[in-house]
């Protein structure tokens, strides 16, 4: 590209207008979001030099079949990484690394005052904590799940960790409940 500041400006629009896609792309192939953004920082910077040097009538496809060969090298790398076998390495924990016979006690109490407090929640609250909290499920995969509208799962999640904190607050400030507060939205 003959005019620098042209071709600062042409790339920084490529960048722009491709980021988000090349990125959810390259997250797709390599199921690593972490990896995908390396990937496509390298990408960018390999089609960088190739603008700057030569005339490329479509940058976007030059960027994506970059980075599409870039992630397939990273997969290839991985998948001929050599394992580590953990089973000739077992580690013996001594009686200081192992929890105290208080600690384990103490964690099945909470464990069950846990188990408890979700066995008394009203069955929508119960079904939308264990489908967003234990399982994963984002609240629109929820919804989709239970039949209802995504703002009713939402309503009934907030409901649902708001009873299990006050529940578990009441049986015995428990660091459960302190754990499930942190992990709360604060708009309850």
């Amino acid at each position: 590209m003959p005019d620098s500041k042209q071709s600062s400006s042409d790339f920084a629009s490529l960048y722009r207008r491709t980021i988000d896609p090349l990125r959810r792309y390259l997250a797709r192939l390599l199921r690593n979001r972490s990896d995908a953004q390396d990937i496509a920082h390298d990408a960018y910077t390999r089609v960088y030099k190739t603008l700057d040097a030569t005339e490329v009538k479509k940058p976007q496809a030059l960027l994506f079949a970059t980075a599409r060969n870039l992630a397939i090298n990273q997969i290839k790398r991985r998948e001929n990484a050599p394992t580590r076998d953990t089973d000739s390495k077992i580690i013996e924990l001594s009686l200081e690394q192992s929890p105290s016979i208080e600690r384990i006690v103490m964690a099945r109490q909470e464990w069950a005052a846990t188990e408890l407090a979700i066995e008394r929640l009203p069955p929508g609250c119960r079904a939308v904590l264990m489908l967003c909290t234990l399982r994963g499920c984002t609240h629109r995969d929820a919804a989709a799940l239970l039949g209802i509208s995504r703002k009713t799962v939402e309503k009934q999640h907030s409901r649902a960790l708001r009873l299990l904190r006050a529940s578990l607050q009441a049986t015995d400030e428990s660091p459960v409940a302190n754990e499930i507060q942190k992990g709360a939205t604060g708009k309850l």
